[in-house]
C-alpha cells in the first residue's frame, strides 16, 4: 500500500466519523444506521460511569432502533477529536477518537437528567465493503461525566 492510499483511507474514515456525528445529532436515523455494518457490535457498557451489561448491542438496526427513541427528544452535540487511525489493510482499520458530548433532554425525554456533559473515547474498527467504509465495532469509554 502506498502512502497516498493509506492517507486516502484515513481521510475516508474521518469523513465517515463526521457523518456519524452529524447524522446522530440531526436525528437522521436512516443515514445514521448507514454508517455501520449490518452486523455492528456496539459496546456502550462503560459509557455512563458504571458498567451496564445491557448496553452491548449486536446489529446496526437493533442498535439504532434502541437509541432513536431515547434521543429523539434530546438536543445532542457530539464532537470527535484527535483521531488515531491505524490502517491494517485496504479493507480494515481501527481508530480511537477523543470525544466530548452534551445532552439536553426535553420534557418528553425518558432520560433521568436535565443535562449531561461527557468526556471519553470511541474505540472503533472499520471495514470497507461495496458501500465504502463503515463502522463494524464501536465502544465508548468515559473519563468523566457531569450530570445535573
Amino acid at each position: 500500500m502506498t502512502e497516498l492510499e493509506r492517507l486516502s483511507i484515513i481521510d475516508a474514515i474521518r469523513q465517515l466519523k463526521a457523518r456519524y456525528f452529524r447524522t446522530l445529532d440531526s436525528k437522521n436515523w436512516e443515514a445514521y444506521e448507514q454508517v455501520f455494518t449490518p452486523d455492528l457490535v456496539a459496546d456502550m457498557r462503560d459509557a455512563n460511569g458504571q458498567r451496564d451489561e445491557s448496553q452491548l448491542t449486536r446489529g446496526a438496526a437493533t442498535y439504532v432502533a434502541n437509541l432513536a427513541p431515547l434521543l429523539q427528544d434530546v438536543i445532542t452535540v457530539h464532537h470527535g477529536h484527535s483521531p488515531e487511525i491505524e490502517v491494517i489493510s485496504d479493507s480494515e482499520a481501527t481508530g480511537i477518537w477523543a470525544m466530548e458530548d452534551k445532552l439536553w433532554p426535553g420534557e418528553a425525554s425518558p432520560l433521568p437528567f436535565g443535562h449531561l456533559h461527557g468526556y471519553g473515547h470511541y474505540h472503533e474498527r472499520y471495514v470497507r465493503g461495496d458501500g465504502g467504509w463503515r463502522i463494524a465495532e464501536i465502544r465508548l469509554t468515559r473519563l468523566h461525566v457531569e450530570v445535573s
